[in-house]
């Protein structure tokens, strides 16, 4: 009963283009100009070398920006408000002759850059789209009254987003690693500083309460040869140390780390590179492109996937500062071998679970109720950082290859690993279920 009526929403969804009417007269803004405003938000979380957690936070204010006016025009559409706790009645603003569609696109570009840091420049991406949209033949008047009601989104979602308890994690005091050699703590080459210690304390979107949806209990530490903490240290010891070239090509695709140092004799060079929810934001963007969704579908679709990580993230996060597990770099160098080094670079919070499982489990059901069990699709994401690309039958079959690829890298053991795809397809369903459910 469940397949078909995920079917039937499928349908649906990939119809939703034809639904309105009244601005068939006019240019309709395709897929295509959606995910290049994610690009945009994209390369500009690479200059401002954004971590993961707060990354998937700017990209689900901005989609929800851009899906509350679609909502709003689109009777397929229903607001958010009747799916997620606490989110405000949007109030549609008074304004005539607009395009619902360029609307939405100036919302989501509002946001972005309220929100990120160095958002004042995507004013350059704002006017390159209102001179394609004058090419395309839309009036100044439209152009003007489609700011003015983006604008009126705009500030309405970013009232909701200032309340969602981000901010007043700069008040914390800073987070004081545990010691003792069962805990996590800080990794060389930059002994960085520990990423969204209290990201717990942010407002979900779907999930009733952060200790939803909790992964096992850890396998318990011990550097007793005999115990199954070392047996897991020593695998991924062996692991690394076998230079396995596929394996470390599929650790390398998978990376993801917004700021890793490489060693070039005496300098550290830093490599600026995308988080994983921007490397699944890149998916769900070559997929909506391939299916040829209409730019309304291709904004639900990225909603859905950001708000839903930003869950999988919160709930991730307050585990990983739970538990607070010793990283395999750090237990290999005490227990086995004092030279040994992760081929990875070790990034800056504790271990169990990991993350990249937590995130791209939860973001392969996502997509899968979209494009379905067995989308094969080609990964050319990380292309522009001299990867080359790779093929998939299937969201999970990447997602799972995603969470082996921190094993491969000797940044995780393989207990995060599992119990981390399985909370993040607990996730990636729930929220799914809930939207469907309540819309």
């Amino acid at each position: 009963m469940r397949k078909a009526f995920l079917t039937g929403w499928c349908f649906a969804l990939l119809m939703q283009g034809c639904t309105d009417k009244k601005m068939r007269h006019q240019f309709v803004p395709a897929s295509q100009d959606v995910s290049d405003v994610v690009s945009s938000m994209t390369s500009l979380m690479i200059h401002d070398v954004t971590n993961p957690p707060l990354a998937s936070r700017f990209y689900s204010y901005a989609m929800l920006a851009g899906y509350e006016v679609v909502a709003e025009n689109n009777s397929s559409f229903k607001s958010m408000r009747t799916v997620i706790d606490a989110y405000p009645d949007i109030k549609k603003p008074g304004v005539k002759s607009y395009s619902y569609q360029a609307a939405a696109i100036f919302a989501m570009l509002e946001v972005a850059s309220k929100m990120q840091p160095s958002g004042k420049s995507l004013d350059s991406s704002r006017q390159k789209v209102i001179v394609y949209f004058k090419e395309n033949e839309l009036s100044q008047k439209i152009i003007d009254s489609s700011i003015v009601y983006a604008h009126q989104v705009a500030i309405q979602i970013l009232a909701f987003a200032n309340e969602d308890g981000y901010r007043k994690i700069s008040n914390y005091q800073r987070y004081t690693p545990f010691s003792g050699n069962a805990y996590w703590k800080a990794t060389p080459p930059a002994y960085m500083a520990t990423v969204e210690p209290y990201f717990k304390m942010v407002r979900t979107f779907y999930l009733d309460s952060v200790s939803d949806f909790k992964p096992a209990t850890p396998t318990d530490f011990s550097d007793k040869k005999c115990s199954s903490f070392y047996l897991l240290s020593d695998a991924v010891y062996k692991e690394v140390k076998s230079v396995n070239i596929e394996h470390r090509n599929i650790a390398s695709f998978w990376d993801c780390n917004p700021f890793a140092l490489i060693n070039e004799g005496h300098l550290q060079i830093g490599a600026k590179k995308i988080s994983p929810v921007a490397h699944w934001m890149g998916v769900a963007g070559i997929c909506c492109k391939e299916r040829k969704l209409s730019f309304d579908s291709t904004i639900m679709v990225y909603t859905l996937l950001s708000t839903g990580v930003m869950d999988a993230f919160v709930s991730c996060w307050t585990e990983k500062f739970r538990s607070n597990r010793v990283r395999p770099e750090s237990a290999i160098r005490n227990m086995i071998d004092p030279g040994w080094q992760p081929f990875l670079q070790t990034p800056p919070f504790p271990e169990y679970p990991s993350g990249h499982s937590v995130i791209s489990s939860s973001a392969a059901e996502i997509l899968t109720v979209f494009f379905g069990d067995s989308y094969f699709f080609i990964d050319t994401v990380e292309k522009p950082y001299g990867l080359p690309e790779r093929k998939f039958s299937s969201f999970r079959q990447a997602a799972a290859e995603a969470g082996l690829s921190r094993f491969y890298g000797g940044i995780h053991f393989m207990d995060a690993i599992e119990e981390g795809q399985k909370q993040g397809k607990k996730i990636g369903q729930y929220v799914v279920e809930k939207y469907l459910k309540k819309s």
